[in-house]
């Protein structure tokens, strides 16, 4: 438990992810008027007056029925309460109070936590009557808010930080590593996860898409720091039917940008599909590292041959990206999942790394010596030196007398004898052409 957690816990559709995202000034979580749209844990950065703390968004709390979903959705809100130090019952000034809140009270009472009873949906002065019937719930002052337009929610930062402990402020570590984890709907992202922490810090449910948002999930591993993103299975377009799984889609994609790198997760026993290839693209284009997770390995197959046989199509199906490692796991028994962090580390540091300018140059010099450009037109390309500007992704900047007469083979055959030098595995490189001209030109 953390005193630098907030956690938003209420009903369902009383706009819990509306008000997550105004206090961490982004849209990462789904909002959309069905209940039940929030299942797992969300977790965002909130900054305000000097103050940054983290907060939970969770799923709507309901205790009737024997849906297992419903059931793992209450597990997970009951887990987010036990982590934070504060709780905002987040109760819809609109509809009044109910007795699913009174029943959602006396749970968030015996948890022993600071609650902040907040009425949501108190959209004009007007309307500050409705909070007066929550008072019966006994928790103390209420807190009138518009999440959707802001009303009330820097009265109600204020006082979030007022009863936040000082100096114990929680926020993302500088140093933590981010990976996105993606794939098609059921392959196993969450199972993956929760091998990796070591309990059940996502929602596992055989049901393809269960995982609607870009969940993330930050530990420690030795004196390694990680942030885990889960995120929605990516399907076809033409099998994208609902509002909400769209924009799923949407924040998987997002959730690639806002990493450091990309862990793909295949489907062992079903093969590689036109999905996958198209999400390995997206983190090419974006410039992200990527790692390739064989899953199910298990149900696929257990000789060398088959692995061979499987290694062969990834190189095959997968040739854009001849960069990016494999790995063949199983996230159900935890078979090879502890080789990831040691791929994971590996592209962190390559996607980072800086190659000192003459070194480069001596490269340049040798590339053209055993291989010169071919010429266009009676026109030879000319490479006078290069310069490595930028990291995450390298980036090499080469000054040519004209751009045009690179040609893609040759920009190829650069990148190529750059990675034979200087490794860069797991991440893309970009070549950018400057023009400068030389003695005669």
């Amino acid at each position: 438990m953390s005193s630098g957690i907030v956690a938003i816990v209420g009903r369902p559709n009383v706009g819990k992810s509306t008000l997550f995202n105004r206090l961490t000034a982004a849209r990462t979580a789904i909002e959309e008027k069905v209940p039940g749209v929030t299942r797992d844990r969300l977790y965002g950065l909130a900054e305000w007056c000097g103050r940054s703390f983290i907060v939970i968004d969770t799923g709507g709390i309901t205790f009737d029925g024997d849906n297992p979903l419903t059931e793992q959705v209450r597990r997970q809100a009951a887990l987010a309460v036990e982590e934070a130090g504060l709780i905002l019952f987040i109760l819809d000034a609109r509809e009044g109070l109910t007795a699913l809140d009174q029943e959602i009270a006396g749970l968030l009472r015996r948890s022993g936590k600071t609650i902040i009873p907040v009425a949501n949906k108190i959209d004009h002065p007007e309307a500050a009557a409705e909070v007066y019937p929550f008072y019966r719930l006994g928790l103390g002052e209420i807190m009138p808010v518009s999440a959707s337009h802001g009303r009330g929610t820097g009265d109600l930062l204020d006082r979030i930080c007022s009863l936040l402990p000082a100096g114990e402020e929680a926020a993302y570590p500088a140093d933590a590593v981010r990976v996105a984890v993606v794939g098609r709907p059921n392959v196993g992202k969450s199972s993956l996860i929760n091998n990796i922490l070591g309990e059940e810090r996502v929602i596992v449910n055989d049901t393809p898409g269960t995982t609607r948002e870009a969940v993330d999930t930050w530990f420690r591993r030795g004196d390694e720091s990680y942030i885990f993103i889960d995120t929605a299975g990516v399907r076809r377009k033409s099998k994208v039917k609902e509002a909400v799984e769209y924009y799923s889609v949407v924040r998987s994609l997002k959730a690639i940008q806002r990493a450091d790198l990309a862990l793909l997760v295949l489907d062992g026993s079903e093969g590689i599909a036109e999905q996958d290839q198209k999400l390995a693209g997206y983190a090419d284009q974006v410039g992200r590292g990527l790692i390739l997770v064989v899953n199910k390995w298990d149900l696929a197959a257990k000789h060398e041959k088959a692995r061979e046989k499987f290694t062969a199509a990834l190189r095959h199906n997968f040739a854009f990206v001849p960069y990016a490692p494999a790995v063949f796991v199983s996230a159900l028994t935890g078979r090879r999942v502890e080789q990831l962090f040691p791929l994971i580390r590996q592209t962190w540091q390559e996607q980072h790394k800086r190659i000192a300018t003459p070194l480069l140059n001596e490269l340049v010099a040798d590339a053209l010596a055993v291989n010169p450009p071919p010429s266009q037109k009676g026109k030879r390309l000319k490479i006078y030196y290069a310069t490595q500007p930028e990291v995450k992704p390298p980036t090499f900047i080469f000054f040519v007398n004209n751009p045009q007469l690179m040609h893609f083979s040759y920009r190829r055959y650069l990148e190529n004898r750059l990675r034979e030098s200087f490794g860069f595995s797991g991440t893309p490189i970009r070549i950018k052409l400057r023009q400068r001209l030389g003695k005669g030109e």
